[in-house]
Parts: C-alpha cells; structure tokens; sequence
C-alpha cells in the first residue's frame, strides 16, 4: 500500500487534489464496509478515513453519530474491524488512516492498537480528542511505528499554536473548516480560504479540509487552497439508505456511493 507522502507527491503532479471518503467500520456491517472500500478503491480517490465508532463521539453530526449508532447495535469489536482491514489491505491501493478516540486506543492498549494498525494496512491515525504538543508517549509511539500521527487544526486554534502543529505535522494536516460539528452545508465561511492561505505559509505538509464538504460545488470552492478534501457526512447519509430503504440493494448502494465520489474527484482534477 503506498504511503501518504507518494499518495500527495503523485496527486500533486497531476494537479488533482486527494479526495478522502469518511466511512464508518460496521455500518451497516464489517462485510458491507470492506466491499465498499475496494469498489471505492477503484475509482483511485486518494485515501480512505476510517471511522472506529464510539459511544460517546466528539464533534461528530447527526448522521455520523446515527451511523455509529447502528454499528455498535451489531456489538461491533476492535479486533473485528482490525481484521476485516487485514483480509482487504493486499487488495487496496490507496492509503487508509483511522479515525479513533483516544479512550478506545487506551482501553484496547496503546502499544497493541498501534502494532494492530500497522498489521492491517493503516498509514497513520486521527484521533481528535488527543492534546497535541503534550507530553503523552502517543506522538513518539506512532512515530516509531512508521504511522502518521494526524493533528487537527481549526479556526478556532489560534494562530501561535496552530504553527507549531503545523511545523511538527507529517502525513497530513485535517483542517477543521468550521467551528462545530460535521455535517453537509451548502456555504462554507468566508474567512476559511484566508484561514488556509495563511496556514500553507506554516508547513509544507499537505492540508485536508474536512466538515462540511458535501458535494462537487464545494470541491471545486476549494481545491485552489488546499491538497485535499474530506468527505464524511454526505457519504454516509448514502450508506444509510441500506437501512432507511429495504428494497435497496447493497450493490445499487453501493453504486450510488461510487457515483457520487466519482463527481467528487472530478470537481478535485
């Protein structure tokens, strides 16, 4: 599996900005999940984020709290999602990161979720409840694992912290486009490309924008200003039409998704 570093490299020669579909493990079971991400791996997007539900999300909306929701109800394991990346990760040709709570990382064992993630593919992880710049072993752990470590950065992180993340940042940086929680919005503030502008003068590492990309209009606002864009909500609210509808398919689900990452990755060229 390539590593995120190549993933940008190659994007950024071509000139087309990654696209990063958010999907949650075991929504609606691990089976559907890991057929999704190889019909997802085809279209070559550029990574995958991996959400790990919790009980108790942070900062996630509605939809991707609902599709945690009916994750936990099927009494989904750790190990089962470990597992289910494992039996795809030889087929999968983009990179995976995890999106995880620090509370499952250290009730599964730190050291142990960090050699699980390693064995089952995963480039780096996102774990948005842990304090960057603390001395908390997490950053020198992953680091000697080989996996990224990705901080985010909001608008409301200000500026003197904000370049320190950045300056210490590999892998990528998830930049928080708004104060509040995820979801799908049709406007995006004002002030973000001003806010990303300025936060490309910090690093050179890529930036991602995440929380309230939802569909090709905000790509295409976007992509002037940043390597990549994170997808989460308006993929999901797809995914759970497999509940919502049962006279719906996992194929046509599936191709539905599919259908709408491929506009999105059109908007990205």
């Amino acid at each position: 599996m390539p590593n995120l570093s190549d993933t940008f490299t190659k994007l950024n020669l071509s000139t087309r900005r990654a696209i990063m579909p958010f999907i949650t493990a075991g929504d609606p079971d691990l089976e559907f999940t890991g057929q999704l991400l190889l019909e997802l791996d085809q279209l070559s997007p550029g990574l995958f984020e991996i959400g790990f539900p919790y009980s108790d999300p942070i900062a996630d909306g509605p939809v991707i709290q609902s599709s945690y929701t009916r994750a936990l109800a099927n009494h989904l394991k750790v190990d089962q999602i470990f597992e289910m990346m494992c039996s795809i990760s030889d087929r999968m040709t983009q990179p995976t990161v995890a999106m995880v709570s620090y509370a499952i990382v250290l009730r599964y064992g730190l050291d142990r979720f960090l050699e699980a993630s390693v064995k089952a593919g995963f480039s780096g992880l996102i774990v948005p409840d842990f304090l960057w710049n603390s001395r908390d072993p997490l950053q020198g752990k992953c680091q000697d694992a080989g996996l990224h470590l990705i901080p985010l950065i909001t608008p409301t992180t200000p500026k003197a912290r904000a370049a320190i993340i950045a300056k210490q940042a590999t892998g990528f940086i998830y930049y928080v486009s708004v104060a509040g929680v995820t979801g799908e919005r049709t406007e995006l503030p004002r002030e973000l490309a001003d806010n990303l502008t300025w936060l490309r003068t910090q690093t050179l590492t890529p930036i991602c924008v995440g929380f309230g990309v939802s569909g090709p209009p905000q790509v295409d606002q976007l992509k002037p200003f940043c390597d990549g864009l994170i997808v989460g909500s308006a993929v999901m609210r797809r995914v759970a039409k497999l509940t919502e509808d049962p006279s719906l398919s996992r194929s046509e689900v599936v191709a539905e998704v599919k259908s709408f990452v491929e506009s999105l990755i059109q908007a990205a060229e």
